[in-house]
């Protein structure tokens, strides 16, 4: 199969689909493999490491989308990559379509057999694909939210975890999934007060053995949520719905109850965001203020650290790939029900119910596809 990496486009977005580790394993399986010139750069890998590794060079991006057979990225194309879809190409990414009609308009137009790595489970329920980067991104939600406190960035002007006499800050995290785990890991670490919500009891539980007295946990209904904001100083939107839009749960009406310089860091905007005063942010631009609260609501939030993202990626994304390019899409979906799962768009049909559900769309079972 010929397997082709083009350079990210998106604003700030240093990560790349595949190391000269991933081009190894592909050649090695007899596949070919395109890179574009100066894909890997943002990462720390050389045109020259793809080249020993058995990759072939190409200027432009236009020829590589023409040329392959699976297409392997980080994020959703943009809408200046629409034109470059072709009929049965496997598009190999995170896709967020729940969020994103135009994107999905154009992948069933185009007829794309596109592959989301948000969408993609296991058999034991897990998200192999996703979990890499909500792991880096509940991480670094600490990290940013507590920059942005600071006063300069129109934050209250208060440290995470305080000194000797002074009050620490409080950290509000709803949704005890990869995210909030990861983010609740880094606020015990920095020394602050944590509450983490969640709607699921047995995942309650299973945070309060991991952290113990150190956090305060609380089931997510509007009250519990509304009580715990009008105290919070950081507050991290970090709830998952595989594939679908993100309910809502921050909602607009809070803002006024909370403090002035408080941060609200939306993790969940790729998939619509868990704010209703949100919305999408860069890198460039970062955030915005209403009611008094910071709102950061970047929505590739990893590639800030895309030498470390990238490797974590690629670790997961390369098994599945693999398997796709060495069977062809088709083969490998009857053959795995795991990559099967990942599919949401497949000759010009919407298979993924969550995003069917998010857009009003004509949902087709992929099975039915496949015969």
């Amino acid at each position: 199969m010929k397997i082709g990496c083009v350079k990210e486009i998106k604003n700030n977005e240093f990560r790349v689909g595949l190391t000269p580790d991933n081009v190894k394993a592909y050649v090695a399986a007899g596949h070919h493999v395109y890179i574009e010139r100066g894909a890997g750069v943002g990462s720390g890998f050389s045109d020259n490491e793809y080249v020993d590794a058995g990759a072939s060079i190409l200027e432009d991006a236009a020829d590589i989308w023409e040329k392959v057979d699976m297409m392997i990225k980080v994020k959703e194309p943009l809408e200046c990559e629409y034109p470059l879809f072709h009929d049965g190409l496997i598009l190999y990414t995170y896709l967020h379509l729940a969020a994103d009609k135009e994107q999905t308009d154009a992948l069933l137009k185009g007829k794309v057999r596109s592959v989301a790595y948000e969408t993609l489970q296991e058999t034991d329920g897990s998200l192999p694909l996703l979990s890499p980067m909500s792991q880096i991104a509940g991480r670094l939600s600490i990290q940013e939210g507590a920059k942005y406190l600071e006063k300069k960035f129109g934050g209250e002007g208060i440290l995470l975890a305080g000194v000797p006499g002074t009050p620490k800050a409080n950290v509000v995290i709803l949704g005890g999934g990869t995210v909030g785990a990861n983010a609740c890991k880094i606020a015990v670490g920095m020394g602050a007060n944590v509450a983490i919500l969640d709607v699921n009891l047995k995942r309650l539980e299973e945070l309060d053995n991991m952290f113990g007295s150190h956090i305060q946990t609380l089931v997510s209904s509007d009250s519990n949520v509304e009580r715990v904001l009008k105290d919070a100083d950081l507050v991290i939107g970090s709830v998952l719905i595989p594939g679908g839009s993100t309910p809502k749960l921050f909602k607009e009406r809070y803002l006024k109850e909370m403090k002035d310089g408080a941060v609200f860091v939306d993790v969940a905007i790729d998939q619509g965001g868990c704010g209703e005063s949100s919305h999408v942010t860069t890198h460039d631009d970062p955030v915005f203020i209403k009611d008094g609260v910071v709102h950061y609501c970047v929505g590739n939030m990893p590639g800030a650290v895309p030498r470390t993202s990238t490797i974590a990626l690629t670790n997961a994304t390369l098994k599945y790939g693999l398997k796709i390019a060495e069977a062809g899409i088709e083969e490998a979906c009857r053959n795995s029900a795991v990559i099967s799962s990942g599919v949401n768009t497949f000759d010009g049909k919407l298979t993924c119910k969550n995003v069917a559900a998010a857009h009003g769309y004509e949902y087709t079972d992929l099975a039915e596809l496949l015969g």
